[in-house]
């Protein structure tokens, strides 16, 4: 098979415990892409959070974002696919973080809005690499398109927190967690429209540049990962993936911070 498209996640896939992209994953890129292969990536990162790593692999076109509420070019402004919250939606999650202390956090295409800066604030704003907006959220949710919810777990008691928002919109709202190696111990949980998912954005996007399903190989470690591997014509999961991804995967990889990455384009692809 002569795959055409190469589905790359971020944090646990491509970026290690150290927070950095290794020489060996970004060679391996580079040498797909030379290949005449296509390169995008797939996160639950916002667009502006992955410019840098774009720049940084010399990659262009179509990537997925925001869990896969977004298919877009962040460089030429172009989005292909989008599936915001419904503004309801986001009115009652805000009401109902409000009236139970829980932090939330909220994003449209371009702006990271927050309500209050906490230790989670901190932790995510040093992930993504960009600064919050302060906003009032009673005003923002009829103003702004939002397409992605993130809430931030760093203790004992936000998990609880977090926990008791998930089982207030449980089916109306689809939660998945997402870690990174750089910071262990903390849980990034994206919140989106039930009907998102990264397997729902790679179909759209396979449809747009003319790729068939089966020409796509994806890896990926999270378990917002699982649609996104299911869907894909080659299903590559880390070795620091959950049990339930390597479930669903053709083929297991070494770990991100050894090479995992780079072997299994190797291996595959170039």
């Amino acid at each position: 098979m002569k795959y055409k498209l190469l589905i790359v996640d971020i944090d646990g896939t491509l970026v290690g415990r150290n927070g950095a992209i290794s020489a060996e994953s970004r060679e391996a890129v580079a040498e797909a892409s030379c290949s005449g292969i296509r390169v995008s990536l797939s996160t639950g990162r916002v667009s502006r959070a992955c410019l840098g790593i774009i720049r940084e692999l010399s990659l262009d076109g179509y990537h997925i974002f925001f869990d896969g509420a977004l298919v877009s070019d962040p460089d030429q402004g172009d989005e292909v696919y989008a599936h915001p919250l419904s503004k309801e939606m986001v009115k009652q999650a805000v009401e109902f973080a409000r009236l139970n202390d829980i932090y939330l956090e909220l994003f449209s295409s371009t702006e990271y809005f927050i309500e209050r800066e906490t230790q989670a604030t901190r932790i995510h704003s040093k992930l993504m690499g960009i600064e919050p907006t302060l906003a009032d959220f009673i005003k923002l949710w009829n103003r702004e398109t939002i397409l992605k919810a993130n809430l931030v777990t760093y203790s004992a008691e936000e998990a609880a927190k977090a926990e008791k928002l998930r089982r207030q919109f449980q089916g109306r709202l689809r939660f998945s967690v997402a870690r990174s190696p750089a910071f262990p111990g903390i849980e990034f949980i994206n919140v989106v429209d039930p009907e998102v998912s990264k397997g729902e954005a790679l179909i759209a996007l396979a449809l747009h540049v003319g790729v068939s399903l089966s020409e796509v190989v994806a890896v990926g470690d999270g378990t917002n990962d699982i649609s996104l591997l299911s869907t894909a014509g080659l299903a590559i999961a880390m070795e620091n993936a959950p049990d339930e991804v390597k479930a669903v995967a053709d083929y297991v990889t070494l770990d991100v911070d050894h090479g995992g990455l780079a072997a299994a384009i190797k291996r595959f692809l170039v």
